[in-house]
């Protein structure tokens, strides 16, 4: 009987209680992921077609952009399959992989964070050794070395799942699968599964924010020792867009995290949209970000529309 249980697919899960209104609710996350599409998809095509955009720091944004597109493409079809046609199963291989992608590029998106936060801390106190330290190669084996840490990371906690017996509920929490979610139908010993990921974003999310927020200081210090005004107000007008996308980015990170650690007597609705914020709001942020505060971007933009409304 047990196995016949385990073996059985998951259900995933919308917003209890507001079923009804799931059509309705599905029309503002379409118009949200084609926004990030959109977005992320305009901000790579402009980095690759415009040349004056071929630099470290654009380098970074595309992979930024990249690993919002990656998340997006990998919840949007289990979150509108629930919501449009209340599709609900998923094969436990399928549940586990998407589990994996998911939490892998969170912690790709804090490396790239902590990557652009290095690249302007060497282009504003270091200036001249610039293109000497940061060249395209460098560039290179820090994008391989963020993917490597965060798929590699999160291989511990997910590899378990697929011989872990599941022999209570098969119902998850959400419209796509996370880890924590999965652990907790499993009828194992999962103490593994609890203290791993508390290290993993300790060693990872924390440490990265324990980083950037330092570099941003010796940065500070740096723009504060300049003596032209305009010159401080243009050295610092550089960081405005990752500052803007790293607080978008952690205090959702943080937001959740007090959810699920103290807002056990929250309305279960709460603890499920919160979830959608951290992994809908970034993307959705991160190319109007940097649209309005990027001249560079903006005049592509401007650029590529206007030889389009031309032809």
């Amino acid at each position: 009987m047990w196995s016949n249980i385990s073996a059985a697919p998951f259900l995933l899960t919308g917003f209890p209680g507001l079923e009804e209104a799931h059509p309705w609710i599905s029309i503002l996350f379409f118009v949200v992921y084609v926004s990030v599409l959109l977005g992320n998809g305009t901000l790579l095509y402009l980095i690759k077609d415009n040349h004056s955009l071929h630099e470290r720091m654009y380098y970074f944004l595309a992979m930024l952009a990249g690993t919002d597109l990656m998340v997006t493409l990998t919840t949007m079809p289990t979150v509108m399959g629930v919501l449009w046609v209340n599709h609900r199963e998923i094969s436990q291989g399928s549940c586990f992989l998407q589990a994996y992608i998911i939490h892998s590029l969170s912690v790709v998106e804090s490396g790239v964070l902590l990557a652009m936060a290095y690249d302007r801390f060497i282009a504003i106190c270091t200036p001249l050794m610039y293109t000497s330290i940061l060249t395209n190669y460098w560039v290179m084996k820090v994008g391989l070395g963020v993917l490597m840490r965060g798929f590699l990371s999160l291989l511990p906690p997910i590899l378990p799942l697929y011989w872990f017996p599941y022999c209570h509920s098969h119902v998850l929490s959400h419209a796509f699968c996370l880890h924590q979610d999965v652990m907790k139908l499993a009828c194992a010993d999962v103490t593994f599964n609890r203290v791993y990921p508390v290290i993993l974003v300790a060693l990872t999310f924390f440490l990265d924010v324990l980083i950037i927020l330092f570099s941003y200081i010796l940065i500070l210090k740096t723009v504060m020792g300049i003596a032209s005004r305009e010159e401080r107000t243009k050295a610092f007008s550089t960081c405005v867009s990752h500052i803007s996308c790293v607080l978008v980015f952690y205090i959702t990170v943080i937001g959740l995290t007090f959810i699920h650690r103290f807002g056990k007597h929250a309305p279960h609705v709460v603890h499920i949209t919160m979830s959608y914020v951290y992994f809908l709001f970034p993307p959705f942020m991160n190319p109007i970000i940097y649209s309005i505060k990027t001249k560079q971007i903006q005049r592509s933009i401007i650029r590529l529309f206007s030889v389009r409304s031309r032809a």
